[in-house]
C-alpha cells in the first residue's frame, strides 16, 4: 500500500513537471506593482532638507539629500514634503507624495500621471499615460519597447507568429 502511495506521487510530480516546462511564462505582467527597478532614486538636483528636530539657531543645518528611497514616506504637507514635483534618475523618474509615499508618476501604475489615476488591467503606465502594452508597436510587452519598422506588436511580442 505505501509503495503504491508513493509511486503516484512521483507520477504526478513528474507529470505536473513536464506540464509546466511545456508552458512558456507570459510575456507581460498584469500585477499592480511599480516596476521601476531601483532601490532608489537619484535626484537631478539635490534638495535642502529642513532640520525640524533641532532647537537653536545656532545649531540648525540644512542637510542636502540627493537620494530619495524606492516607496518613502512624505507628508502630503507642502513646506514638508521631500517629494513634491522632484525630477530624478536624469529626467526618468518624476516623483510625488500620493498619500504617504514618494511615487514615480511617470511608471506606477496605481499613480499613473498623477497621484490616485490607476491603470487598467493589462496597461501599464509609460511616461505618465496608460498604455496597453500587448499590442502597442512603441511599447511592445514593456515600455520603451520599439518593434523594427513594419513588424506588428501582438500579445507583447515584436513579430510574434
Amino acid at each position: 500500500m505505501a509503495s503504491n502511495t508513493l509511486n503516484l506521487i512521483a507520477i504526478l510530480s513528474l507529470t505536473i513537471s513536464t506540464l509546466l516546462s511545456l508552458y512558456p511564462p507570459p510575456a507581460f505582467s498584469f500585477q499592480m506593482e511599480d516596476f521601476d527597478g531601483e532601490e532608489e532614486y537619484v535626484l537631478d538636483h539635490p534638495v535642502i532638507i529642513p532640520n525640524l528636530r533641532s532647537r537653536s539657531r545656532f545649531l540648525k543645518t540644512s542637510p542636502t539629500k540627493d537620494k530619495i528611497r524606492k516607496g518613502a514616506d512624505c507628508d502630503p504637507h507642502p513646506s514638508l514634503n521631500i517629494c513634491k514635483g522632484i525630477s530624478a534618475n536624469n529626467g526618468t523618474s518624476l516623483l510625488y507624495c500620493c498619500k504617504t509615499h514618494c511615487r514615480n508618476v511617470l511608471s506606477d501604475r496605481n499613480n499613473c500621471g498623477k497621484c490616485g489615476n490607476r491603470c487598467e488591467f493589462g496597461q501599464r503606465c509609460c511616461g505618465g499615460v496608460c498604455t496597453n502594452v500587448a499590442n502597442n508597436v512603441n511599447h511592445c510587452g514593456k515600455c520603451g519597447n520599439q518593434c523594427s519598422s513594419g513588424v506588428q506588436c501582438d500579445n507583447g511580442f515584436c513579430g510574434y507568429a
